[in-house]
């Protein structure tokens, strides 16, 4: 592809970055569990819009700007760590319904979109892909049409990805209880905090 650095290698990060399961995965796993396919794919609306402003950053130079301020990505990092903590506590408060009993009301799509808007926006893990990863596979005499399709590529392949989880998840997510998908989000805030130095 003209202007696109490294191509095929291109492709395999996106392809990697999205096999990797992450917040957004949770996210997008526990909308489905909840209240079905349609709240799934409302999370997946809400992730992709989360990358496409991480994207837009990255074409306005924000990589430059961590680059030359190393504390405002460490504050950006922390304020993910937090917000994936809180995520996960509220889903280890929260009551799985019984079998029988009557089901917790059902979210609205907008709210599913809105979580998975934050998780991703907040996921160091989306931070360091477009942010840091994503502008080396741009030519330095790159078209001005060369970023928009290579976001294209991007929100296609994650577009495809995520639909195929929801839409085969939504067996997988039924026995995907709560509780774990909240251990699951706080071990993850852990892990990432201890990475932050």
């Amino acid at each position: 592809m003209p202007d696109i650095q490294n191509y095929g290698s291109f492709i395999a990060a996106i392809l990697v970055f999205q096999a990797v399961p992450g917040a957004g995965t949770i996210a997008i796993l526990d909308a489905t569990a909840r209240d079905g396919r349609r709240a799934g794919m409302a999370a997946v609306l809400g992730t992709l819009a989360g990358d496409f402003l991480f994207m837009l950053a990255a074409a306005a130079g924000l990589a430059a700007l961590l680059q030359a301020h190393p504390l405002l990505f460490h504050a950006l990092r922390w304020s993910g760590v937090a917000y994936l903590g809180w995520l996960g506590v509220q889903l280890l408060r929260s009551r799985p319904s019984a079998e029988g009993s009557t089901p917790a009301r059902p979210q609205t799509a907008r709210v599913y979109f809105r979580r998975a808007f934050m998780v991703s926006l907040t996921n160091p893990k989306v931070m360091l892909f477009f942010v840091a990863f994503f502008p080396l596979f741009l030519r330095p005499d790159a078209s001005a049409l060369t970023l928009p399709v290579m976001m294209l590529h991007v929100t296609a392949l994650s577009l495809a990805y995520q639909g195929t989880l929801v839409l085969a998840g939504n067996l997988v997510a039924r026995r995907v209880a709560t509780r774990l998908a909240g251990l699951v989000l706080v071990a993850l805030g852990v892990r990432l905090a201890s990475d932050i130095r």
